[in-house]
């Protein structure tokens, strides 16, 4: 499993990328990988506020659906609108492609994430 060094992880297994107030978010390769070929990606609205810990879109796979849950509080500013016609893309590369950016109200929200050594090692122990 790839994990990036520059990327907050959550323990629901998304990825966070920060860029200013911005927080780049999708599903790691982890994920992406326990899931199957992802053949839909159901995208928030742009111009909602989510709160960390809500719902923020769902995956599904030929396996299942999977929620996606928000790593951070804020506005939802954009959406990956290519995941609508090629979900795959959440397989092919899973860092390249996000499914949302939020506004983040609060960045010290940052600080209950794992950074990319503890996530592997929180994924090493739910595999055994």
């Amino acid at each position: 499993m790839e994990t990036r060094p520059d990327l907050y992880y959550s323990e629901e297994h998304e990825w966070v990328r920060v860029e200013g107030d911005l927080a780049y978010i999708g599903i790691t390769d982890y994920a992406q990988d326990s899931l199957g070929s992802v053949v839909y990606v159901e995208l928030p609205s742009p111009g909602a506020r989510i709160k960390k810990g809500d719902v923020l879109g769902v995956v599904e796979s030929v396996k299942a659906a999977s929620d996606i849950f928000s790593p951070v509080s804020g506005e939802i500013v954009e959406v990956n609108e290519e995941l609508n016609d090629a979900p795959e893309l959440i397989n092919e590369d899973p860092y390249e492609n996000h499914i949302a950016v939020i506004k983040m109200e609060d960045t010290t929200e940052l600080e209950n994430l794992m950074n990319h050594t503890e996530y592997e090692e929180f994924i090493e122990k739910e595999e055994v």
